[in-house]
């Protein structure tokens, strides 16, 4: 019998699962329990809930999988500060100590947090780390219904890799093509979420939220798009993109884009956080929607060639744009759509769960072409009544049961 931990932590939606020969038993994010949205810290409450519903202490666990290199991402850092030379050096002066002092020292980190979660055997954990876009590959591949098919992954930013294409054939992931930091789909989405006044990697949704108030009729819109497509970024016909770096700030500076140019560019300043929505706004969210779109049925495309297969399974914080995925489907490109709800980097701690039983134990990975292994995504805490209700009267919470409403209903 095999027990595998996931773990995803330290940036952004920590996280734990665990699996047992190849069953998901629980899964679940660190802000569950501690309500601090989209937590950073060691997931020492998922790792505890996911020990409890399965019954084993960590001494029991065949290997913990953290689900990325934290040497790759230090190398990127490295590389890019040094490409950027003195452009950079405020954002270098602040997150370089923070890398030497901890993430240099990952192994110690995560040594340390299991020693909060229970104690344990130090020399009986093994520690393994996957690539970060393998990790998002394994979440959605290693959980769909299907024996082989197209992947297809998209984010902000993991390792070195941006976007990735792979195959994945049973118990094994293959990424065949890889689209590399600075040039991301997913920081592209995210420096227009910081112009329209959102917080990066939490007000994504926000700003997708605001693409129906958008006109993609009108001339202002059509002018947006163009603007981005001849300015901020050139789309190649794989899907690829390049970035004018000039017009972004990410990669070393402490801000998404760099504001007076971006002001030059469409005409207003950046939103300020809780200032009125203007219908130029709203606009410009429809043209990055519409540009992001074509972005990803080009990937989709680009896929299907490389790969061949009727199926698609996509992962990554961008598929979790259900507006881009319903007009991916609507291409027929492929056959049959498979996107996990765990698309984010919380979800990177299931697929590293997943790679450690499947690829690094070589264990054999049974589907029947219709059901996913994720049951209905059922895998965090459940509470019964009884303790809904008395959490309820201890906190003086006014309260409706169910039972009662269905009774007012009929």
């Amino acid at each position: 019998m095999l027990k595998i931990l996931g773990i995803s932590c330290f940036y952004h939606d920590s996280a734990a699962s665990i699996v047992v020969d190849g069953k998901i038993i629980a899964a679940t994010q660190e802000e569950r329990f501690t309500r601090d949205k989209h937590t950073s810290d060691f997931p020492v409450e998922s790792i505890k809930y996911c020990l409890e519903e399965s019954v084993f202490t960590i001494d029991e666990l065949d290997a913990i999988v953290f689900y990325d290199k934290p040497l790759l991402k230090f190398e990127r850092l490295l590389e890019t500060y040094y490409a950027f030379s003195l452009k950079g050096i405020v954002s270098f002066l602040k997150s370089i100590p923070v890398w030497l002092n901890e993430k240099m020292f990952l192994k110690k980190l995560i040594y340390d947090g299991l020693k909060k979660v229970e104690p344990y055997d130090k020399k009986k954990v093994k520690l393994l780390f996957p690539e970060h876009h393998l990790s998002h590959a394994a979440s959605t591949f290693f959980t769909s219904p299907f024996q082989e098919s197209s992947i297809l992954t998209i984010d902000g930013v993991g390792d070195w890799c941006t976007a990735s294409i792979g195959y994945g054939k049973g118990n094994s992931i293959k990424l065949e093509k890889e689209l590399n930091f600075p040039h991301s789909v997913g920081l592209l989405y995210s420096a227009f979420t910081y112009y329209l006044g959102f917080t990066v990697n939490s007000g994504e949704y926000k700003l997708m939220g605001l693409v129906p108030y958008g006109n993609i009729d009108s001339d202002q819109t059509k002018e947006y798009i163009q603007k981005i497509k001849t300015h901020l970024v050139d789309i190649k016909e794989d899907g690829s993109i390049w970035l004018d770096q000039s017009y972004f700030n990410y990669s070393t500076g402490l801000r998404m884009a760099k504001d007076s140019k971006w002001e030059e560019l469409f005409g207003f300043p950046r939103r300020e956080d809780e200032n009125d929505l203007q219908q130029h706004h709203c606009n410009l969210a429809i043209a990055i929607q519409n540009v992001t779109e074509e972005i990803v049925i080009k990937m989709a495309i680009e896929a299907k060639r490389i790969t061949g297969s009727n199926n698609l399974c996509m992962a990554g914080g961008v598929a979790l744009n259900c507006v881009a995925n319903g007009k991916l489907i609507k291409e027929n490109i492929f056959k049959n759509v498979y996107i996990t709800p765990a698309s984010g980097d919380a979800g990177g701690a299931l697929g590293a769960s997943l790679i450690g039983y499947y690829i690094y134990f070589e264990q054999n990975r049974i589907v029947d072409g219709l059901n996913d292994s994720l049951e209905g995504s059922y895998l965090n805490p459940s509470y019964s009544d009884k303790e809904i209700e008395l959490m309820t009267k201890k906190l003086k919470l006014f309260f409706i049961s169910m039972m009662i409403l269905v009774q007012l209903h009929q």
